[in-house]
């Protein structure tokens, strides 16, 4: 492994910035860890570029197969990283919320891998279709042909979004192919077939057999968790920083045994003695919104009463 020599890097550092806006707390594990991987690997590189990156002649014919590991995860310069990861750190943030960091961590690791291939397969249907050998040499690193995948996958769990492309109002489902041909025509020295290649792995996920040859593969791990289980109302947020999971209580704890009768005038009385927005005090201390039962001592008389109260209402 070897450092990276030179001048400060302009896109690492916008993009120690955005990370910064955005914070640490409000970046899921999986998407962060991502982030950090690609950011370190671009500061200590395992090799040089030439020794990461992935094509047939590499791949297929020489066999270095762990180039499929180390290609996606590797970034020609600075502004590379940069726009890889930006986009990464929102694709993240919306889906691994919603598959779990497990799921996605396992979605990650198999579409990076399975890109690499289906990039190679590209590349030699090239070869063949128009005759020209050169295409066995094209050699390509990035993270973008997952951020591709990803975008197919955020597009089909929010559909019906619109996405702008240039300037131009494009429905979510067609802006991945949009976005393909207009990145290819702006930048011709990206990977056209690296692109494509992760749309066409995204597409085997939600419309192929991908997704459930993952399931199936994940069968026998208990920890992995089914991204199309419906989640109960504890699920968005168990897990995540900040919050406890607690056993729901009983009828009992919400209405304190009132009636509802006797909740509505309880709600109102609180409500009637807030003296501000932020909920009044007693004994110096803020009390907490909703019902709010202040700690009275009632004699058994009173007591008495009130049950009698609640039987004549009845």
């Amino acid at each position: 492994m070897q450092r990276r020599q030179g001048r400060v890097s302009a896109g690492l550092l916008l993009l120690l910035y955005q990370i910064s806006q955005v914070g640490l707390q409000n970046i899921p594990s999986v998407t962060l860890g991502v982030l950090a991987l690609n950011i370190f690997l671009f500061l200590n590189p395992v090799r040089p570029l030439p020794e990461v990156c992935i094509s047939v002649n590499e791949g297929f014919y020489r066999k270095n197969w762990q180039r499929l590991l180390l290609s996606p995860v590797h970034h020609a310069d600075d502004w590379h990283l940069y726009y890889n990861m930006v986009s990464m750190l929102w694709k993240g943030i919306m889906l691994e919320k919603k598959l779990k960091s497990i799921w996605f961590a396992y979605i990650i690791a198999v579409f990076s891998v399975l890109i690499g291939v289906v990039y190679m397969v590209l590349e030699f249907m090239l070869v063949k279709i128009l005759n020209d050998p050169s295409y066995e040499m094209n050699c390509a690193v990035g993270f973008s042909g997952v951020l591709f995948a990803l975008k197919v996958l955020n597009n089909h769990y929010n559909p019906g979004r619109v996405s702008s492309v240039l300037g131009l109002q494009i429905p979510s489902k067609y802006a991945c192919w949009v976005e393909l041909v207009a990145i290819h025509l702006i930048s011709p020295g990206t990977s056209f077939a690296g692109h494509l290649a992760g749309i066409l792995v995204g597409l085997m996920y939600t419309m192929g057999p991908l997704k459930k040859i993952m399931k199936a593969c994940a069968g026998g791990i208990s920890s992995f968790t089914d991204p199309a289980r419906p989640r109960d109302y504890y699920s968005e947020y168990y897990g995540y920083p900040g919050y406890q999971y607690r056993t729901p209580r009983n009828y009992y704890d919400y209405t304190g045994g009132l009636t509802e009768e006797e909740q509505l005038e309880r709600a109102v009385l609180n409500s009637l003695n807030e003296r501000d927005f932020g909920g009044a005090m007693y004994n110096n201390e803020r009390r907490p919104y909703g019902f709010w039962f202040p700690p009275e001592q009632h004699s058994e008389e009173e007591v008495r009463r009130q049950r009698l109260r609640r039987f004549e209402r009845r």
